[in-house]
């Protein structure tokens, strides 16, 4: 539910940060459109974003590369032209991530034993600043 969720410290900064370097900042998200939409529009990240697309609205669903591509054209970019995705789901994220193209960060802890993400970080904060170093 919208009403029950908040952004973490240090996401919209790091967020800022990110677009302050010049990268393009895009959400890509399974769920219902007006449940998803909600919850940007009530954590404030809706403000910090360039695109955003749910699968609700578009009827295709992560892993799914086609999701990735409309956010990414909503964003002004192209998925050829690389990128990184963050996220805490090994199959929809990360392997979907991976399917269109992009690098990937997993949030999933100190362990990624298993894991085929490029990346591995405690929360989302860290996984930002992964991105920033390249």
């Amino acid at each position: 539910m919208p009403s029950l969720v908040r952004c973490f410290p240090g996401v919209l900064e790091g967020l800022a940060e990110l677009r302050a370097d010049g990268w393009r900042v895009g959400v890509v998200t399974n769920g219902a459109a007006d449940n998803q939409v909600g919850k940007l529009e009530r954590t404030g990240l809706m403000d910090a974003l360039d695109g955003y697309a749910v699968s609700g609205a578009e009827g295709i669903r992560k892993p799914e590369a086609g999701l990735f591509e409309i956010a990414a054209r909503r964003c002004g970019v192209s998925l050829a032209g690389g990128g990184w995705m963050v996220g805490d789901n090994l199959v929809a994220d990360v392997g979907g991530g991976r399917a269109a193209g992009l690098r990937t960060v997993w949030v999933g802890g100190p362990s990624g034993r298993g894991c085929e993400a490029d990346h591995v970080a405690t929360d989302a904060v860290a996984a930002m600043a992964t991105i920033r170093r390249g």
